[in-house]
């Protein structure tokens, strides 16, 4: 296992597949361990990195995972065979907006780490899917030092991708359903948990 995690990250580098910061999967393993979580929907797989080490800190929790690169996808499968996981972690090559989870299906933890641009869509569509007292977690919050400084970026493209992130940090500011704690940790961590739910 301890090989195979090396082999990815360094696929990752050669590859240029980003993945999450090591201090960020120990924060989820650690926190996926504490809160008993058994079921995990995870939004962008890469290549299976984050989802393995997920499903490897805790006996019961099992990983479903969306892709919608097929590169990725077949190398996040082939990640997940390599490591005896085929019970415990689902690669869904698939767009993750245009997904359709079976009514009734829920998670006690769903990781949003895709599309940049894409994660108020992400929480709103599966929000729906979230267990009684489950949290949603959102990745890549500083997204490298760049939110908070949008004004001083040179590039239309970087600039208008940092406004949606800083976009979808304000709709979890103000967002009246969850309460939203943000974590200095890795590139910048959100847990939002809903208000209504016991602790």
């Amino acid at each position: 296992m301890k090989n195979l995690i090396l082999e990815m990250e360094e696929y990752a580098k050669e590859h240029n597949v980003p993945i999450i910061e090591k201090e960020s999967i120990a924060f989820l393993m650690k926190f996926i361990k504490q809160h008993d979580i058994k079921n995990v929907l995870e939004i962008g797989s890469a290549i299976g990195y984050s989802g393995i080490l997920m499903a490897s800190s805790s006996r019961q929790v099992k990983v479903t995972t969306i892709e919608r690169d097929e590169t990725n996808y077949m190398e996040a499968l082939k990640n997940v065979k390599k490591c005896g996981f085929e019970g415990k972690v689902t690669v869904v090559f698939q767009d993750a907006l245009e997904l359709n989870l079976a009514e009734g299906t829920e998670y006690d933890l769903i990781f949003i780490d895709a599309a940049k641009g894409q994660y108020k869509k992400f929480f709103e569509k599966y929000k729906y899917f979230l267990a009684p007292g489950g949290a949603i977690i959102t990745d890549n919050l500083k997204f490298h030092g760049y939110v908070g400084k949008s004004d001083k970026i040179e590039s239309k493209n970087l600039r208008q991708l940092v406004g949606k992130i800083e976009g979808y940090i304000d709709f979890l500011k103000t967002n009246e359903e969850f309460d939203t704690e943000f974590l200095d940790i890795g590139d910048g961590l959100s847990v939002s948990v809903r208000k209504n739910d016991e602790k």
